[in-house]
């Protein structure tokens, strides 16, 4: 059985995903969302976070599972999926990034965030440097990630998002053409997306070209507004052929 490993983005957690993993498993997959290390239920202390151990903790989930395995990374934890790739090639069929960053070798993710001059976001993250991590005012869900849900996702969001620890976004990436870049890996762009905008998922997947690039008409959070037709692409890619 092939098996779909989702991974959330900034501030949330494996609630991301809680339409999609139903959906999934009623299409004959094995699903698992996980809280990243400091998020949603795990308890690691935020200013104790480091990428590296986030990307150990997914090769060990790896490690533990049988068959055909396929990672999904939204958002900033693209550069997750990637990393885990670079480490495991040979157990990782498949990469989805899901208006996630997908950033090259020797860069980091807040170069790419940078560029992106026309998010809503960044006016409404506030900085805790004593602890290492930054969160999002609530201000900005529903206009920032959350314009096409409905009010009950902004309303459980006020209750779920937490801290995000900022170490991982300058950590530069360690990725091989020989390993990370043996996995085939897909895209798909969110095209209303006021998040990480469509201007610069688009200037990665130009820049990293995927074996296919898939559109949503959705807000950064397809998996709430669209989850149907996001499982009917994660489908579609789990039955592509590679040869």
């Amino acid at each position: 059985m092939k098996t779909f490993i989702l991974i959330h983005g900034s501030w949330h957690s494996s609630w991301n995903w809680h339409k999609v993993v139903p959906l999934l498993k009623k299409s004959g997959y094995h699903a698992i969302a996980i809280d990243l290390p400091g998020m949603g239920r795990d308890k690691t202390p935020i200013m104790e976070v480091k990428m590296k151990e986030t990307v150990k903790k997914i090769c060990a989930l790896v490690d533990s599972i049988e068959g055909e395995i396929i990672l999904v990374g939204h958002s900033k934890n693209g550069i997750m999926i990637s990393q885990v790739a670079e480490y495991r090639p040979n157990r990782i069929t498949k990469l989805i990034y899901l208006a996630a960053y997908l950033v090259p070798g020797g860069k980091c993710q807040r170069e790419y965030s940078a560029l992106d001059t026309g998010g809503w976001l960044k006016p409404y993250v506030v900085q805790s440097p004593e602890t290492k991590s930054h969160t999002l005012h609530a201000d900005i869900y529903k206009k920032g990630l959350y314009h096409d849900c409905t009010d009950d996702i902004v309303e459980m969001a006020k209750c779920i998002l937490s801290h995000e620890p900022v170490e991982s976004g300058s950590y530069i990436m360690e990725l091989s053409e020989n390993r990370f870049g043996s996995v085939p890996r897909y895209y798909i762009e969110c095209t209303q997306d006021r998040a990480v905008t469509p201007y610069i998922q688009k200037l990665m997947y130009t820049e990293m070209p995927c074996k296919k690039v898939y559109r949503i008409d959705s807000s950064h959070s397809p998996f709430f507004s669209r989850p149907g037709e996001l499982v009917n692409i994660f489908n579609e890619i789990a039955l592509m052929n590679e040869d």
